[in-house]
């Protein structure tokens, strides 16, 4: 009976995100029904005769395809770093940007905006220093040749506020009338700028990353105890730490470098996840994975639906994200 309802949650888990993306498809100002939108598929995937003059052909395969997977990638890996940071720190609190790679990859979009980049060199520039804030706060957290949770953490806070500050100077720095108007908006997330070329570049690390902590979720459960614990079942903790930090870090950089700074993900979904189904990571990281997709589609698909003018993402995943973090305070008890 267990196996049964086991196949039956990752059916459903698997199933829900695509029915939703298969739906957002067709949503948007130019709207398409469902069969529409899966006959251009079909015919996409297996008859090459397709006319791209066709209005229909060019919304869905060079606008949101693209950005439906953008979407995807998105919240699959700001939730599961969520999920992974949560649990490797004990701490319910605990986001993607614990260790400064946030902030470190928006000052890299902003000095390449400002250095007058094109997209490209934005996503690697933002990239480099998402990966190089967090190599500074894991040797700044290093304490008489030893690494501590707590130094970590705090070593990332630091860097984090240093690189915020950083980003403000650039902006009060750059032109006003053309530059920080272009800052401003990246800043605040938007999935407008996806496209084939450019997920071609984040999107492997995305997807490694976030293999990486699937195939390591039940060493998650094992790095949440004391370190005594996990020693004695027989878990190399420094190198399986090293490696989820690794893994959350490539996909937090990755994430932030295509669709800049998106908040509440990656805080929000793990914690629903924990609700389902309780703290063992072998069910909430998978969870995670598939309520982040479900989550960020839908949030994009609201954003280029509701109004003549596209809406930054981070700021419905705020307005939706902080009254369902509430709920989430008020059912709980603030119990993790």
């Amino acid at each position: 009976m267990k196996s049964i309802k086991s196949v039956l949650l990752t059916l459903a888990l698997i199933a829900l995100p695509v029915l939703i993306a298969i739906v957002s498809l067709g949503c948007g100002r130019y709207e398409m029904s469902m069969i529409d939108t899966l006959s251009l598929i079909y015919q996409g995937l297996f008859n090459s005769g397709l006319n791209f003059d066709n209005t229909e052909v060019t919304v869905l395969f060079n606008l949101r395809i693209p950005r439906v997977i953008l979407a995807a990638l998105a919240g699959a890996g700001l939730a599961v770093s969520g999920a992974s940071f949560q649990s490797l720190f004990t701490n319910p609190l605990a986001t993607p940007d614990t260790l400064g790679v946030a902030s470190g990859a928006s000052f890299g979009a902003v000095l390449a905006i400002m250095l007058g980049f094109d997209l490209i060199g934005i996503q690697i520039l933002a990239f480099i220093f998402g990966l190089l804030a967090v190599g500074l706060a894991y040797q700044v957290g290093m304490f008489q040749g030893k690494r501590s949770i707590i130094s970590i953490i705090l070593a990332g806070i630091v860097i984090s506020a240093l690189f915020g500050a950083l980003i403000s100077l650039l902006k009060y720095l750059a032109d006003p009338q053309d530059v920080l108007p272009s800052i401003t908006y990246w800043l605040m997330g938007s999935l407008s700028r996806a496209s084939y070329p450019y997920l071609a570049i984040g999107a492997p690390f995305v997807i490694l990353g976030v293999l990486t902590i699937f195939l390591m979720r039940w060493k998650l459960n094992a790095l949440s105890l004391d370190e005594d614990e996990a020693l004695s079942l027989g878990i190399n903790v420094k190198r399986s730490r090293a490696i989820i930090i690794v893994a959350s870090t490539f996909v937090t950089a990755s994430c932030v470098s295509m669709c800049g700074q998106i908040g509440w993900v990656g805080l929000v979904v793990p914690h629903i996840a924990r609700m389902v189904f309780g703290s063992d990571n072998r069910y909430v990281v998978p969870t995670s994975i598939s309520f982040g997709i479900i989550f960020m589609i839908v949030m994009d698909t609201l954003s280029r639906s509701l109004g003549p003018a596209e809406l930054p993402v981070s700021i419905l995943t705020a307005l939706i994200g902080a009254p369902l973090f509430i709920i989430l305070i008020k059912k709980t008890g603030g119990n993790w």
